[in-house]
């Protein structure tokens, strides 16, 4: 069975300078601790890689059951230095929570 981010969490990010944070907040335990297992800082660099160049690093907060992801080097930007269309939260926010869980199978593109 094949879900998202977007069924287990919703995401908040922000941005400074060429860096952006995007927070996954886990609806429950058990989807927190699927989401540590398998929202991992390649699969999230590898969903990004069209906007970003990376790395990322990812931190953290099993008492809020929550993660947060530091995306560096946003492409042309974040918010307040690009000229790309759209490239505000909203739009990264939803990036994260399309991201494909796939648990024990291989994962594909």
């Amino acid at each position: 069975m094949s879900l998202t981010v977007r069924d287990l969490a919703h995401a908040r990010a922000g941005d400074k300078g060429n860096r952006v944070n995007v927070s996954v907040i886990a609806y429950d335990g058990a989807g927190y601790e699927r989401l540590l297992r398998e929202l991992t800082e390649a699969r999230v660099m590898a969903a990004f890689a069209p906007v970003a160049e990376g790395p990322v690093r990812r931190y953290e907060l099993a008492r809020l059951g929550a993660m947060n992801f530091v995306i560096e080097n946003m492409r042309g930007g974040s918010v307040t230095r690009t000229t790309a269309l759209d490239i505000h939260g909203k739009s990264l926010s939803a990036l994260m929570l399309s991201i494909r869980l796939f648990g024990n199978q291989p994962e594909s593109s």
